[in-house]
């Protein structure tokens, strides 16, 4: 997932930063309400991490206004407001989770996988796919039964195709998905990715339409 992180905290911002990168996803980090406007501009977001008081603004009014022009991005807030009020507000504002600060960087974690999960249409963090069991919510998978190590980028890449089954994925596109605007990418990183994964789940996992891009393998 590409996810971009509003807020201005320069305590919790690289700390929220950090645990997304590890996870395998790409994160945009703005600090203001105005940059993170041209930064959606620029980019397709799968998710947005929302601070409510920010330098230019509240995020409750960013919020609105996406979802007043149709914007249907996932959206959680991390704020510092622990009202019962506050969460009614962000909440009908059409926020997908609310989590009061200070926040627990392993139970951000789950929540980002979880929003994921329902606006791909299977909660369910169980998935099989011909001889894989995947576990989604923790992050692990089997082969006939045996378990196989993937890393933060190879996981990210196969979520990618998992959460979009049968769908064309461009190079361009998995690119946006798995690098930030700051990253170094290299010409042929995502051939390097799929090839990896196909060796450790299998041949036909990934299969390959020349010029147009990937999608997953039918099992």
């Amino acid at each position: 997932m590409r996810i971009l992180l509003i807020e201005d905290d320069t305590v919790l911002g690289p700390a929220v930063r950090d645990q997304i990168t590890g996870d395998g996803q790409s994160v945009d980090w703005v600090t203001r309400l105005d940059a993170a406007g041209d930064a959606m501009a620029a980019a397709a977001y799968d998710l947005v991490l929302l601070d409510l008081m920010l330098p230019d603004g509240r995020g409750i009014g960013f919020l609105k206004r996406l979802r007043g022009r149709g914007d249907v991005t996932p959206v959680i807030i991390l704020t510092a407001l622990d009202q019962v009020s506050d969460r009614i507000e962000g909440l009908n504002a059409g926020a997908d989770d609310y989590l009061v600060k200070p926040v627990d960087l392993d139970e951000l974690s789950a929540r980002i996988g979880s929003v994921a999960r329902r606006y791909a249409g299977n909660p369910n963090p169980i998935v099989s796919h011909g001889a894989l069991d995947i576990d989604l919510a923790a992050r692990t998978v089997h082969r006939d039964g045996r378990p196989v190590q993937l890393t933060a980028r190879e996981w990210a890449l196969f979520e990618a195709f998992l959460t979009r089954p049968g769908q064309l994925l461009s190079k361009a596109q998995l690119e946006g998905k798995l690098y930030a605007f700051e990253d170094d990418i290299g010409s042929n990183t995502i051939e390097v990715h799929v090839s990896r994964l196909r060796k450790k789940l299998g041949p036909e996992i990934i299969t390959t339409e020349r010029g147009l891009g990937y999608r997953l393998g039918t099992p």
